[in-house]
């Protein structure tokens, strides 16, 4: 959510950063707004002036009192009584107006930063740079799911029967590595200096509408029914929500922490090829890294925090890029934002298997998250990035880490995490 003094002041700034987002449809909510800000800030201006009024009125009736001029102090009375009920009215409208207000602006867009290339849609997204060479083969690397199977590690056909599509079973020597490539993700954070977490895999309403916009929670959140609570679709939402409503002090700047989550989202299989593996599912489990700080420090943990992740893919012998996300490509409250894509040699091209955000203050002001600086109390900055989401990244794992005989090689970092073995090999 931006701030409400951009749209008094610049309300032109505001559309264009609309028009950059191909977001047209929203440009008359800017004028919207600004018509009740007016009407809002003029009924406040009224009711602060009949409040002032009335406590001099009230003043003036004790002293007509002790002066014996019942009759005055009773005229007084009667229109301090007037006063209150239009005050109340007023003040009735004023919380209307307020709450049709933040209603309309939870819609606008966060401003985007003057680096992020415009573009309609994820097709206008921009390779920034390449990491590591894809591994030379002249043997075909199979579809991930045949390689599960051969490895006796995937049973899908038992998901169907106990949860419906887009859930699996991942079992023996593969569920054992989707685990170590957690827990390695979960240390490898641990040793950047970031604090462990594992936080509620359920939040309120209110938290949800504080971390993400109206639209992406229709298409991802599940809603358990009768209660006021939602599955997670990410560790960031139960991480940021931890602060709503704080005052946090200057010289705990800045907070850099780490959290483990299975999430849950409604995205189901897709058709052909992702339809067959793990592409895109109802459950996952992901290690996430959140970082809140001072505005001027923001930029500087971005680039930090999505270079973690290239860090991490890398030292699995996995080739990645990075990916500017074009305006269009970026979800409301993001200001800035960057995907980290995987090499996949089946398919002979990248697939996202992280994202790196900055947000701004967006989120912080949903939520009321400040910190006491030295002249004044400020929102904070967030931001989130993706070490690990697994099964994507155990996807990516298997196919660059596969052999011409079926094995898969298991890198020296993991091998601590996988009793030390250095290969898993074919059951079937």
């Amino acid at each position: 959510m931006i701030d409400i003094r951009l749209i008094r002041e610049n309300p032109e700034l505001v559309k264009e950063n609309i028009k950059k987002k191909f977001q047209d449809h929203k440009l008359e909510l800017v004028d919207k707004v600004a018509a009740l800000d007016e009407e809002y800030r003029a009924a406040k201006k009224k009711g602060d002036d009949l409040r002032a009024f009335r406590n001099t009125k009230s003043k003036e009736i004790g002293m007509l009192m002790g002066q014996g001029k019942r009759e005055e102090a009773e005229e007084a009375k009667k229109e301090v009584g007037r006063i209150g009920a239009e005050l109340e009215a007023l003040t009735n409208r004023e919380k209307e107006l307020e709450d049709e207000i933040r209603g309309i602006m939870l819609k606008i867009p966060n401003i985007i930063d003057d680096s992020v290339p415009i573009g309609e849609d994820d097709t206008h997204n921009v390779e920034i740079e390449r990491f590591g060479e894809p591994r030379e083969r002249n043997y075909e690397v199979p579809h991930h799911a045949d390689i599960l199977d051969a490895l006796d590690g995937l049973d899908k056909e038992s998901a169907g029967r106990t949860s419906g599509e887009g859930f699996y079973y991942l079992k023996g020597d593969i569920a054992r590595l989707h685990e170590a490539m957690l827990a390695y993700a979960r240390d490898f954070m641990i040793s950047k200096g970031f604090t462990y977490f594992i936080p509620p895999f359920m939040i309120r309403h209110d938290v949800v509408d504080g971390v993400m916009s109206f639209e992406e929670m229709d298409a991802m959140m599940y809603k358990i029914e009768g209660e006021d609570l939602f599955l997670i679709g990410t560790s960031e939402h139960s991480m940021i929500g931890r602060f709503k409503g704080q005052m946090l002090n200057e010289k705990d700047l800045p907070l850099a922490l780490t959290a483990y989550s299975p999430c849950f989202r409604k995205e189901g299989g897709s058709h052909g090829l992702e339809e067959r593996g793990l592409y895109r599912v109802h459950q996952f489990e992901k290690q996430e890294m959140v970082v809140l700080c001072k505005p001027e420090e923001s930029m500087d943990w971005y680039n930090k925090m999505w270079s973690y992740t290239v860090e991490y893919f890398r030292s699995l012998d996995i080739p990645v890029r990075t990916l500017e996300c074009c305006s269009g490509d970026l979800a409301d409250l993001k200001v800035k934002s960057c995907d980290v894509e995987a090499w996949s040699p089946r398919q002979e091209k990248f697939f996202e298997v992280g994202s790196c955000s900055t947000l701004g203050d967006a989120q912080a002001r949903r939520l009321q998250i400040r910190y006491k600086g030295e002249k004044k109390n400020e929102f904070v900055h967030t931001l989130n990035n993706t070490v690990v989401a697994t099964p994507r990244g155990l996807i990516a794992f298997i196919e660059n880490n596969y052999n011409e005989d079926g094995s898969v090689d298991i890198p020296a970092v993991l091998r601590p995490y996988m009793g030390g073995i250095e290969k898993i090999v074919p059951k079937k």
